[in-house]
């Protein structure tokens, strides 16, 4: 049985991400705040139609005419401008093997148990490993990389004891599919996330600054806004900025860092590449589970075996399950059917 209770913190820790707008010659010396603009749209009818109105051209012709007004929140690069920058920190916490909470202290030494010996054989290196090729391939960039001519990523360690130690990736060089190439830089920004993952340092604080070349005055894509109450305000997009910058969600940030799931049963088969680790495979934009319960390949299915001290079937399982707990969650098994 699983504690009631159980909770864990998140061990990668992102903050929001700034947009600033420069030039690739200029990048490093000056960058300037990309600041949301409203501007009101003319659209024409583009859904599909019920085939009622789509055999009745006056009907047809009545929608066209009725135009589809919209005003939007928009973002871009100013007419000189080239390069676009984001700029985010990033904490490595240590301490898996103790959740934030637990009421079964039975099913706490067990788990505790099972994570110093995952942390003894594996030292969270293959988990440090993609979460360093995610930095370093500029994924966070997310919409905004792609078309991009040059991408850049600079990494800062901001612990004294680093005396702030530096990385410079070019983004182009990694695959967003494939976590088996490697290089040194690479392998040193991984180390020093797995010494904090596997609690030999208490944290990592880095500092990364993300350039993209993606053409003068293109449009940028910030974060976009969840409208719960559609019936207020008069926009149907609302992007997201912090003291008029426009900035993307720390949650879209970690996603993206967190985006290595290359185990789930399907990969070899769909297109779709990495995954990021949650419970049940989740992607939302293509409304698919690919971690299912009745596969037995779900988060919880595995988490119970585990924890329970059972062996799972490959250490592919293993590293799924550990990436699910340094995403953090609340995974207590309620008595109610």
């Amino acid at each position: 049985m699983t504690a009631s209770v159980l909770a864990f913190e998140k061990k990668l820790v992102p903050s929001d991400g700034f947009l600033y707008g420069t030039t690739w010659d200029k990048r490093h010396i000056e960058c300037f705040p990309l600041n949301l603009k409203e501007k009101s749209v003319r659209g024409t009818i583009s859904n599909r139609l019920n085939k009622k109105d789509m055999n009745d051209p006056a009907k047809l012709d009545a929608k066209v005419e009725n135009a589809n007004l919209q005003t939007v929140d928009s973002c871009g690069l100013d007419l000189n401008q080239d390069t676009l920058k984001l700029s985010f920190s990033l904490k490595i916490l240590s301490g898996v093997e103790k959740p934030s909470a637990c009421n079964d202290r039975a099913f706490l030494k067990n788990y505790s148990d099972v994570v110093l010996e995952y942390i003894g054989k594996y030292s969270f290196k293959e988990l440090a490993g993609r979460y360093a090729l995610n930095i370093a391939n500029g994924r966070v960039l997310w919409r905004n990389r792609v078309g991009a001519e040059n991408i850049e990523v600079c990494v800062e360690a901001k612990n004294k004891d680093l005396k702030g130690q530096k990385w410079v990736f070019s983004a182009n060089d990694y695959s967003l599919r494939d976590f088996s190439r490697t290089d040194k830089k690479v392998d040193e920004l991984a180390e020093l996330i797995a010494a904090s993952l596997s609690g030999k340092r208490d944290f990592l604080m880095l500092e990364i600054d993300v350039y993209a070349q993606i053409g003068l005055a293109q449009d940028v894509y910030p974060s976009e806004e969840l409208v719960l109450d559609k019936g207020k305000g008069n926009k149907s997009k609302i992007l997201y900025s912090i003291d008029d910058i426009a900035a993307m969600h720390s949650q879209k940030i970690g996603n993206a860092i967190r985006t290595i799931d290359t185990w789930y049963p399907e990969f070899a088969e769909v297109k779709t590449g990495p995954i990021a680790a949650e419970p049940y495979g989740a992607v939302t934009n293509l409304g698919v589970a690919y971690r299912k319960p009745k596969d037995k390949s779900d988060f919880f299915t595995l988490f119970d075996k585990y924890a329970a001290k059972n062996k799972l079937e490959n250490e592919e399982q293993e590293h799924y399950v550990m990436a699910v707990l340094v995403r953090g969650g609340v995974f207590g098994e309620s008595d109610k059917e």
